[in-house]
């Protein structure tokens, strides 16, 4: 009976240790518990040594369903805190996060068993026990958020260093812990994240071992919201990242990479600024790419924007027929001059732009109100010159004489220079791809693709003069050409109204004021020196040329004033009409993060990458996306018609315009849905086309779910 009373006496103590309250031992404090978490403070050490660092740690033991956040929680949450009395705000040493998906955001965060170290000094010369107390907050979620806060107490006994019964917890988050990366690494302006294998160290490069995922240090840089995509190059993996308006191309951008989502395998990255051409995989070849820019080149004498320009070639066309060889041979050279000499500038100023951290694109002078208004009213002196208001170098009679002179062979330098500018807004097929390939290039061979384009460009009006059959086949000259010049001013006069819409995207009604002035202005001008081309007297003449220089640095003055005109806020009627992102009804206005959220759901996208003076673009909208076989098409399969403007630079559409080897607009990409691949439609799309590709993504969309 004693025997029993005592076995009995033993397990109720044993029960009573079990289930009743917890105490601190050496190595760990007492617990904050929750139905959410247990969390305590724990030390890898029983023993401290006055002078002799130790590590402590926060551990969080989280219920099912709950996490917490890692120091850049992601698109939303906070870090947890920790704070000693004697000693101050503890830093973390932080354990690769988790990426961790509710719904259509992203978070950055740890759940199951988390220790989060950290590592402190007793100040040399302390005796006794150390007694150490900490306030910690940190937010714990699920469904829902809770803040919680507790202290904590933990003693620890002098001595030796005597691992604690804890001791185990810190050497497995020592596996988890980022390694420092030895490679080089670069971030280019656009959020081209460039990782190099490790060199000279005996083992392979992480990055070849599974798919790398980028988790920046600090928030507001990268979204966290935005699919990160791969390409993989020679002993090299190139990211590309969503910037958001906290990213500083000139500055190192910081953080941790995993593999394949192992915790176990994350690098400390600090990425420098700088620019690193893609994989050869991800660009074209050298020559291909030029055959494409001279291919595109040649199209692009075929396309809306360049109309009107072939005013201006058509007049020189048809006097061939009335011209010495020689005289014919020199203006084509000059024309091919102004052509290649156009590209070669712009190329080199993109390529300049580019590596000094600026976000730029094909096009780029079009995005700025002030360089429209600049061609605006280019556009209209040339009209003015082909009315007859003012004449510069005598007129078509006297053409036999002056075809040969200096200022012949400036004007032609001058047509291909113009056929150039506005040829910028149209984007030919196969010109896209070696834009892009120019853009990854080094700088002497990517002037080498634009000297192609040029090439292409210029070609059919230097096969002219090449081939003299062709030449004695047109038109001999007479007085028809002089109706045919004014004629052809009228396409000029169309460039300009068009112009003129585009300023109005881009700097609302006080930029359309100053185009106008403008317009006036040169008006004036340009009637002034035409009448004092035809006074009798010298001092009139040279007073009336006063005036008319006036009103043109008058106009040029108005181009600093539109410089610094911002573009106009959307209406409220704009928005709710769905068409704030490019004047497109029932659109859906670029966002990364809503991009990013529609995939996370499985629902089909297609975006429109656009510009108002992109004119493939506009023809492309209204000859196929606007059509209704279209939008029923896209209503009866549920996709998301999604639209980026770029008319004025947007580092979000840049961004996007790069992760698809892009370097202007238009691109046109459909997201199927699930897990199938985008899908980048043609630069010049047809009815036909969009709808094959909504089929074909219809068809894989209910072979995934098995619907009919």
């Amino acid at each position: 009976m004693r025997f029993d009373v005592r076995m009995g006496a033993l397990a109720l103590v044993f029960v009573a240790a079990s289930f009743g309250p917890r105490t601190a031992s050496a190595g760990e404090s007492a617990p904050f518990a929750t139905p959410r978490d247990t969390v305590s403070l724990v030390s890898e050490s029983d023993t401290y040594a006055p002078g002799a660092p130790i590590r402590l740690g926060l551990r969080f033991q989280l219920a099912p369903g709950w996490h917490i956040y890692w120091k850049n929680p992601g698109a939303a949450g906070a870090p947890p805190t920790l704070a000693f009395r004697a000693i101050g705000a503890a830093e973390f040493l932080w354990p690769a996060p988790e990426r961790i998906l509710e719904g259509p955001v992203t978070i950055y965060g740890y759940t199951g068993s988390v220790l989060l170290p950290m590592r402190i000094t007793p100040q040399a010369g302390t005796e006794g026990p150390l007694v150490l107390s900490a306030h910690a907050s940190w937010l714990v979620c699920a469904k829902l958020c809770v803040p919680e806060e507790a202290e904590f107490h933990l003693t620890l006994a002098p001595g030796a260093p005597h691992p604690s019964a804890e001791a185990p917890l810190f050497a497995e988050t020592d596996a988890r812990l980022p390694r420092p990366n030895a490679a080089p690494a670069t971030v280019t302006p656009e959020g081209q994240l460039v990782l190099d294998a490790e060199k000279g160290q005996g083992v392979s490069a992480p990055f070849f071992r599974g798919r790398p995922y980028f988790f920046p240090d600090r928030p507001g840089v990268i979204d966290p919201n935005a699919e990160e995509t791969e390409i993989k190059g020679e002993r090299r993996a190139f990211l590309t990242l969503a910037t958001l308006p906290g990213f500083d191309a000139n500055a190192d951008l910081s953080g941790v990479v995993e593999f394949d989502g192992d915790r176990t395998r994350a690098i400390a990255v600090t990425a420098h600024p700088g620019s690193v051409p893609l994989p050869s995989s991800a660009a074209l070849p050298l020559w291909q790419s030029l055959i494409f820019g001279l291919l595109g080149g040649l199209i692009l004498n075929f396309m809306p924007c360049v109309f009107p320009v072939l005013a201006m070639k058509a007049i020189g066309l048809a006097q061939f027929g009335a011209a010495r060889r020689r005289a014919v041979l020199a203006h084509a050279a000059s024309y091919a001059s102004g052509v290649m000499a156009t590209f070669v500038v712009l190329g080199g100023a993109l390529i300049l732009l580019r590596a000094s951290g600026a976000a730029a694109g094909w096009g780029f002078q079009f995005q700025s109100p002030a360089s429209v208004t600049a061609m605006a009213w280019l556009l209209f002196g040339v009209g003015l010159n082909l009315s007859g208001v003012f004449s510069l170098g005598g007129g078509v009679t006297g053409f036999g004489q002056s075809f040969a002179g200096r200022h012949g062979l400036l004007g032609s330098f001058f047509t291909g220079l113009l056929a150039v500018l506005v040829a910028t807004p149209c984007t030919a097929p196969f010109m896209g791809a070696a834009l892009a390939a120019a853009m990854v290039a080094k700088p002497v061979a990517a002037l080498g693709v634009f000297l192609a384009m040029g090439a292409g460009l210029a070609a059919p009006y230097v096969l002219l003069a090449l081939v003299p059959g062709l030449a004695r086949a047109l038109p001999r000259p007479g007085p028809w050409m002089e109706i045919l010049r004014q004629g052809l001013a009228f396409p000029m006069y169309g460039a300009v109204a068009w112009l003129a819409w585009v300023v109005a995207r881009e700097a609302g009604s006080a930029g359309v004021l100053g185009l106008a002035a403008g317009l006036v202005l040169l008006g004036s001008a340009g009637w002034l020196l035409g009448t004092s081309q035809h006074l009798p007297r010298a001092q009139h003449r040279r007073v009336t040329q006063s005036l008319a220089l006036t009103a043109v640095l008058a106009a040029i003055a108005i181009l600093s004033g539109l410089a610094e005109v911002a573009a106009p806020p959307p209406t409220l009627a704009a928005i709710n009409a769905g068409d704030a992102a490019a004047g497109v009804p029932g659109a859906t206005p670029y966002s990364a993060a809503t991009l990013a959220a529609l995939r996370a759901q499985g629902k089909p996208v297609l975006v429109n990458m656009t510009a108002a003076w992109c004119v493939t673009c506009l023809v492309n909208e209204r000859m196929a996306l606007d059509a209704p076989e279209i939008r029923r098409a896209l209503a009866d399969r549920d996709v998301t018609y999604m639209v980026g403007d770029w008319t004025r630079q947007d580092s979000d559409i840049t961004a996007f315009l790069r992760q698809f080897n892009h370097d202007g607009v238009p691109l046109y990409v459909l997201f199927p849905g699930g897990d199938h691949p985008p899908v980048v439609l043609p630069p010049i799309l047809t009815e036909t086309a969009v709808l094959a590709a909504l089929e074909a993504v219809h068809q894989k969309s209910a072979l995934a779910t098995g619907m009919p």
